[in-house]
Formats: structure tokens, C-alpha cells, sequence
């Protein structure tokens, strides 16, 4: 369920089941696994995290912990996974019945970047550690020796079905552009990339002394808009 400060809006995520072995929504102890992961995960890094840990946490075994997930990276790649559809919420909620495609862009790369004080919240999961989760772990979902197995599980789904969003968007502002897809998956990594790199990489980046998050919105921008116009 998400809520916001302003607005009283309820959804229900529907997940891929084969991302875990028991539905963790289902339980009270399911539902700890699901909020103290995201809170450890977000402070030890996703290398350091252990079921040992969590389970120390919860005040459960590591055994029970497995009933419920395969291993840590499905557990992230779950908690991605709810991250996107809870992002795709977002961006179908702030565009609804805009009609300027070049603004609706502009305030998907806005939700993409930054998460407001008035935005959606969820009782479940803190949306905005999941946020920094998604920025520092949310590669190591699909960078590893079994991604196409997991992809034929539909486990990256929601990436995909958010990129078509975007990209159905890209086709508004331009419908000649030839590269929606691309460009959408793109903008996404960019946006999360420069923002890893302004806090752990800063000589690669633009922004390195200022912590204004609206400098990357504003470079993001810049970068596919330019691209858009270049086929107009």
C-alpha cells in the first residue's frame, strides 16, 4: 500500500512468484524480512549483507529466512522489482492527463532523480532507502553469469515494462525518434549512475561539489532532449 502526505492512494503490487519460494506479503515475518533487508542492505552493502545477519535482526533463523527466498540476490532482485513497479505507479500517477509530452518527459526524469517530502510512501518498504538501494546495488540484479535464465523468468519485467513507459512517451515528443527503447533504458541508468558518481566518483562527474540532485535532473534533460531534437 502507498500512501503520501497529500494524497490518500492505495495499490497493490503484484509480484513475479518466481522471485520468492514463499509469498513474504503474506506474513508478519515475511513483511520484517522484506523492511529490515532493505534498511541492512542499505547499510552494509549488498557484498557485507547476510541472512545471518537479517535473521539476527528479526529474531529468526537463517533457515527460516530461506523458506521464504533462494538466496540474498533474489531477494534483491524482489525488492528491485517492487522498487520499479512502485516507480511506474509514480510516473503514471504525475503524468496522468498531461498534455505536453516535452513536460510529462521532464517530469518522469524528475521522479527518476529525486523523491519528494510529498510523494508516495509505502507501509511495507522505505521507499526512499530502496531508492539508494536501487542507485548503489540495482546493477548487480542483471550483471551476473545467469541473467538470461533470470530474464526468461520475466524477473526484470517491470524494468522493462517502466522503459516502455518511457519510451511510448519519447515516441510523443518525437514520433520519428528511432531509439525509444534505448534511449529510455539510458536515461534511467544515467540518471542513477551520476548520481552514484556525484557521492562515490566525483571526478566523473559534473556535479561534484554540490549535493543538488536537481543539477543531474537538469544534465538528464539536456541529454534527451538533445537527442530527440537531433531527429526532428
Amino acid at each position: 500500500m502507498l500512501k503520501s502526505i497529500k494524497m490518500d492512494v492505495q495499490l497493490q503490487i503484484k509480484m513475479n512468484e518466481k522471485l520468492f519460494l514463499r509469498d513474504p506479503e503474506q506474513s508478519e515475518l515475511g513483511k520484517k524480512i522484506l523492511s529490515q533487508s532493505v534498511i541492512l542492505i542499505q547499510h552494509f552493502g549488498f557484498e557485507s549483507f547476510t541472512f545471518k545477519k537479517l535473521a539476527l535482526e528479526i529474531g529468526t533463523t537463517e533457515a527460516t529466512i530461506y523458506r521464504y527466498f533462494e538466496n540474498k540476490h533474489r531477494l534483491l532482485v524482489y525488492l528491485m522489482a517492487w522498487y520499479w513497479r512502485w516507480l511506474e505507479f509514480r510516473v503514471s500517477y504525475h503524468t496522468n492527463n498531461v498534455k505536453d509530452p516535452i513536460y510529462k518527459l521532464k517530469q518522469i526524469i524528475h521522479l527518476l532523480i529525486i523523491i519528494d517530502k510529498d510523494d508516495f510512501y509505502s507501509d511495507l518498504l522505505d521507499v526512499r532507502l530502496l531508492h539508494e538501494i536501487m542507485i548503489n546495488e540495482g546493477t548487480k540484479t542483471y550483471l551476473t553469469k545467469h541473467v538470461t535464465e533470470d530474464n526468461s523468468a520475466q524477473l526484470f519485467k517491470p524494468y522493462k515494462d517502466l522503459c516502455s513507459v518511457i519510451g511510448q512517451v519519447l515516441l510523443e515528443c518525437n514520433e520519428n525518434y528511432k531509439y525509444p527503447r534505448s534511449l529510455s533504458s539510458t536515461m534511467i541508468e544515467v540518471a542513477h549512475f551520476q548520481s552514484y558518481f556525484k557521492k562515490n566518483l566525483p571526478s566523473l562527474t559534473d556535479f561534484q561539489t554540490d549535493d543538488n540532485a536537481n543539477l543531474i535532473v537538469a544534465f538528464v534533460e539536456d541529454m534527451v532532449l538533445s537527442s530527440l531534437q537531433k531527429e526532428l
